[in-house]
């Protein structure tokens, strides 16, 4: 009778194992930019992005907040939704765009050394999950994060005034504004990958170096220092080139720690802009999103 206790017991042991492995999964969040458009707090509510039918990564979640207001303002809406799905035996891969850069850097050095309850993955309509085993952990599991023309260095249309100025997002956008805002290098040793587009227009004058018609290269190629470098592709003689990879930028200037440069637009084919339909640089980002985040 002894011995079959013990083997009752050995055998619940194991199912629980495999029970707690089964229940692991990984995640796709996508973090808007300027103007919102998502349903806040419906994580399947893809409006900013285009078609929800589109592949966009395994388990793909959409962590809307309103592009709006100031990034530290809207800051918990991005935690409540990694502590959702990226905690406990949960993974998660995560892909923003533009303003979603700033708001994801934000996040990471301010409170990816936090504590945080493992959550269960169910969310409610406000966007926040129940707690899984009662147990907490530090930061959040992150494989990666890609970024379709990444403001974390803010933009110089926010500088000159080109968006309208009473937006408390615009202002956190100025360029000295966004690049003192927190650690640039304090990612908790988790890689973004920056997409940089280069299809600019009329107005890009007012962008240094290549853009997209919102941001610049100095921005979404991740590159450090107080004020925004006039960076260029290698076709253009004028500037000098944001380097693919983690490598100085000709002419000296660096990126930031743990920020890598996976994309740079040397055909100038896109622009800054889903369109209601994944495109522009957010193409570029998802296409890679789909073959990675799996």
């Amino acid at each position: 009778m002894k011995l079959m206790r013990i083997v009752i017991t050995t055998f619940l042991l194991a199912m629980a194992g495999l029970s707690s492995v089964a229940s692991a999964a990984n995640y796709t969040l996508w973090i808007n930019g300027r103007g919102g458009g998502g349903v806040v707090g419906d994580y399947n509510s893809f409006n900013y992005w285009g078609p929800a039918s589109t592949a966009a990564g395994v388990n793909k979640k959409a962590v809307n907040w309103d592009g709006y207001n100031s990034i530290a303002s809207e800051n918990g809406k991005i935690r409540d939704a990694l502590d959702c799905f990226c905690t406990g035996n949960n993974w998660c891969y995560v892909a923003t765009h533009s303003a979603g850069d700033l708001m994801m850097g934000y996040t990471m050095a301010n409170y990816g050394g936090s504590t945080r309850m493992k959550k269960n993955a169910v969310s409610n309509s406000s966007g926040q999950c129940g707690n899984s085993d009662g147990t907490t952990q530090v930061g959040w599991n992150i494989k990666w994060v890609r970024a379709a023309s990444g403001a974390g260095g803010g933009s110089e249309l926010s500088d000159a005034g080109s968006w309208a100025m009473s937006e408390p997002l615009v202002k956190d956008l100025k360029t000295s504004t966004a690049r003192a805002m927190y650690n640039h290098n304090e990612t908790r040793n988790v890689w973004f990958y920056m997409y940089a587009g280069a299809k600019g227009t009329f107005y890009s004058g007012i962008l240094p170096g290549q853009d997209d018609e919102a941001v610049a290269y100095h921005s979404s190629g991740g590159v450090a220092g107080s004020g925004g470098q006039s960076l260029c592709n290698p076709s253009d003689w004028f500037c000098n080139d944001l380097t693919l990879g983690t490598a100085a930028n000709e002419g000296g200037s660096v990126k930031w720690a743990y920020h890598s440069v996976s994309f740079r637009d040397d055909a100038e084919a896109y622009n800054h802009y889903a369109n209601g339909n994944w495109q522009g640089i957010i193409s570029v980002v998802r296409a890679a999103v789909v073959s990675n985040a799996t």
